[in-house]
């Protein structure tokens, strides 16, 4: 899939404001999660909650870079509508992530 640009025309208004922010909340849960997961992992001496907070930590810091390519795009003369090809299922497999660190350290601490 190619880039869709369009010329900006005046004030954009603030959807690329809203944009940057959703990025920035979405590094954010991601962050947290990754948190909860060591934690849990660490508490626990679960290695493999341990491996998936590192993971998720890593998935945060790409999510941070979405938001500061996306932040550059929609602010410029030209406003690039596509985000990157890679960020969506990115983001997808993210959450995945996500959601089998919460799964797991719930079933781990439960177990216990």
């Amino acid at each position: 899939m190619s880039a869709y640009r369009v010329p900006a025309t005046g004030d954009p208004g603030l959807q690329p404001e809203r944009t940057a922010l959703a990025w920035g909340r979405t590094s954010l849960a991601i962050a947290v999660n990754a948190l909860l997961s060591l934690r849990t992992g660490l508490v626990l001496g679960e290695p493999s909650l341990v491996a998936i907070g590192a993971l998720l930590f890593a998935a945060a810091g790409g999510a941070v870079a979405i938001g500061a390519v996306r932040r550059v795009q929609l602010s410029g003369a030209e406003l690039t509508i596509t985000p990157p090809a890679w960020a969506l299922p990115g983001v997808a497999a993210a959450t995945v992530l996500a959601s089998v660190g919460g799964i797991a350290s719930v079933l781990v601490e439960g177990s216990a």
